[in-house]
């Protein structure tokens, strides 16, 4: 990924001191492409959500204007990155979504129980929470630098699925498009899944409690 690394794109790591020698690998890449890969190292495992959120804190401080989230174990693919940019230079300030379910579904690899409970999630938080997008817990998107500066950050405590459907949800009700360009997800090539039964029951009761602030006006 860094080898073909786009002439317009920095890259920011937010590592939670993971064991395998993710750091040190980062460290040397920075050395090649200086000024242009960043980490944000921190002492211990804060969660998913927590690491979007610095990181998204990082780009607001550092003055980017598309700023972008993705998978780091290849079942996003790097070569798409453009295409979101792109698309999101095309628009009023948007979020712009990666989608797997935007035209059919277009994942490879996934066992077929996966799939289901992914889909099947999806369609769950979109009857409740009314967002009129199909992946409503896509992790790979370009955000308009406004759309984030609109979301109270310091708010969000959500992880795992829960954290993409909530930054879909406040964006959209802050009142940006939600845009979703068709990917093809695969299967990660590295590391394992984070799923569990905790992050399953975070998001069937987060999109309920999404919908009731908002209607309170407490979003």
């Amino acid at each position: 990924m860094l080898m073909q690394l786009e002439p317009e794109i920095d890259v920011l790591f937010v590592d939670d001191n993971s064991p395998d020698g993710t750091q040190e690998v980062i460290k040397r890449f920075q050395e090649e492409y200086t000024g242009r890969i960043h980490l944000i190292s921190r002492a211990s495992k804060s969660g998913l959500g927590s690491a979007y959120v610095a990181g998204f804190k990082f780009a607001l401080e550092s003055d980017y204007t598309y700023i972008c989230e993705m998978d780091a174990d290849f079942s996003h693919d790097p070569g798409d990155l453009p295409l979101l940019i792109e698309e999101a230079r095309t628009q009023p300030p948007a979020l712009i979504i990666g989608s797997r379910y935007h035209n059919g579904i277009s994942i490879v690899n996934w066992p077929l129980s996966r799939l289901i409970l992914s889909y099947s999630a999806n369609v769950y938080a979109r009857i409740i929470t009314g967002l009129p997008v199909f992946d409503t817990t896509a992790g790979f998107k370009c955000f308009h630098r406004k759309v984030l500066e609109a979301i109270p950050l310091e708010r969000i405590k959500s992880n795992g699925y829960a954290f993409q459907i909530e930054m879909h949800y406040r964006a959209w009700k802050a009142g940006f498009n939600l845009k979703e360009v068709s990917i093809i997800f695969r299967e990660r090539e590295e590391g394992e899944s984070k799923m569990s039964k905790n992050i399953i029951f975070e998001a069937v009761w987060m999109v309920w409690a999404l919908k009731l602030r908002s209607l309170i006006n407490r979003l």
